[in-house]
C-alpha cells in the first residue's frame, strides 16, 4: 500500500467540524443554535438540502437529534450592526484577504478518487441530556474520513455519544456534495458562488443567514481546491449583514478575528488567524437571554479544525 501523502504545511488549516450543518452536525453537527420562545426546545427537522449536501450518515438520527432549536421571530432589537444591510467595509476587507490566502495556497498533488480526505478537529456543542436538561457538551476530539469521489463509505469517530459511525457513499447525482471531486466543480467566481450558495442553502433562519452557514459548512469539514475556497470567501463578503468580530477564540483556544452574521438571537462566527488568515473554525454565541438556558454572551456551539490530508483508507491517519 502507497504511504499517503501528507498536505503540505500551507495546506494544513485548521479544522472545524464537518458537520455539514446544524445539522452539520455530520449531520450531526455543527451550528447549534439556541433562541428563545415560549415554546418548549424541539429538536430541528433535518435540513434538506444542506444535509444531504453534508454528508448521508447510516445511523445518523441518534447524532441529529442533539441539536436544540428554539424559535425566535425576527425583530430590529434583534439586529446587531450591519445585520439586515450589507456586509460591513471591514469584513469585505478581511475576506478578501482570508481568499488571497486560500488562493494561494497549494493542493496536495496527485489525489486519486480511491483515497479519502481526512479531517480532525476538537468541538462542542449543546445538548440534550437523559434528564431533558440542555447545556454544553465536554469538547472532544472529532475525526472524519470523507471518500473522495464520494463513491467509497466514510467514517466518523467522535469521542461523544456519536462514537463510531458508518458514513455513507455520496451518490446519486447531489450537485451539492461536498466530495472534493464535487466541490472541484463549483464556481470560482464570486458571483456565480453566491448564487450557488443561495440556491443550495437550506434550514432555519433568513435566507441570508443560511447562506452564511453554509460558507462554514463548506469552510468547515472538506478539502476544497484553492480557487473554489477563495470564491468562496468572496462570495461571504457579498452576503448582507456580515461583519467582523475583533476577538474570537475557537474550541482550543486559540485568537483569531472572525466574520460573522446575526440572525433570530444567534451569531455565527467564521474564525481565521490574524496572521495567515487561514480557517481556525466557528462559534456560535448567543446574543439574547434563553430563560432556563443560555444567557446571552453563550457559546452554544464551538470546533476549532486541527488537520487536513489525504490518506489511503478509512480510518488511517496521516
Amino acid at each position: 500500500m502507497n504511504t499517503p501523502p501528507e498536505l503540505p504545511a500551507s495546506s494544513e488549516l485548521p479544522e472545524r467540524d464537518l458537520p455539514p450543518g446544524r445539522h452539520r452536525l455530520l449531520k450531526e453537527h455543527l451550528m447549534t443554535e439556541f433562541r428563545p420562545d415560549d415554546r418548549t426546545a424541539t429538536a430541528p427537522a433535518p435540513r434538506g438540502r444542506r444535509l444531504r449536501r453534508l454528508l448521508t450518515v447510516t445511523a445518523v438520527a441518534a447524532a441529529t437529534a442533539a441539536v436544540i432549536t428554539v424559535a425566535l421571530p425576527t425583530g430590529d432589537g434583534d439586529r446587531e450592526r450591519g445585520f439586515g444591510g450589507s456586509a460591513s467595509r471591514e469584513a469585505v476587507a478581511l475576506l478578501e484577504n482570508v481568499a488571497l490566502a486560500a488562493e494561494h495556497r497549494k493542493a496536495p498533488d496527485g489525489i486519486r478518487d480511491d483515497q479519502f480526505v481526512y479531517l480532525r478537529s476538537k468541538t462542542a456543542h449543546m445538548r440534550e441530556g437523559v434528564d431533558g436538561k440542555v447545556r454544553m457538551e465536554p469538547i472532544h476530539l472529532r475525526e472524519v474520513w470523507l471518500s473522495v469521489d464520494g463513491s467509497r463509505a466514510g467514517l466518523l469517530r467522535e469521542d461523544n455519544e456519536n462514537g463510531t459511525m458508518k458514513l455513507d457513499p455520496q451518490t446519486g447525482g447531489n450537485d451539492a456534495s461536498t466530495t472534493y471531486r464535487n466541490l472541484r466543480t463549483l464556481p470560482t467566481d464570486p458571483g456565480k458562488m453566491l448564487t450557488w450558495l443561495r440556491e443550495h442553502s437550506d434550514g432555519g433562519g433568513s435566507e441570508e443567514q443560511q447562506t452564511f452557514v453554509l460558507v462554514g459548512d463548506l469552510a468547515r469539514e472538506s478539502l476544497m481546491p484553492p480557487d473554489v475556497a477563495a470564491a468562496l470567501f468572496r462570495a461571504a463578503a457579498r452576503i448582507p449583514g456580515v461583519v467582523v468580530v475583533p476577538d474570537a477564540v475557537d474550541a482550543t483556544g486559540r485568537r483569531g478575528v472572525a466574520v460573522a452574521r446575526t440572525d433570530q438571537g444567534s451569531r455565527a462566527e467564521l474564525i481565521f488567524d490574524r496572521k495567515t488568515n487561514m480557517y481556525l473554525g466557528e462559534r456560535v454565541v448567543q446574543t439574547v437571554d434563553v430563560p432556563g438556558s443560555t444567557r446571552k454572551g453563550g457559546v452554544t456551539g464551538t470546533t476549532a479544525v486541527l488537520q487536513r490530508a489525504i490518506v489511503d483508507k478509512v480510518g488511517q491517519r496521516p
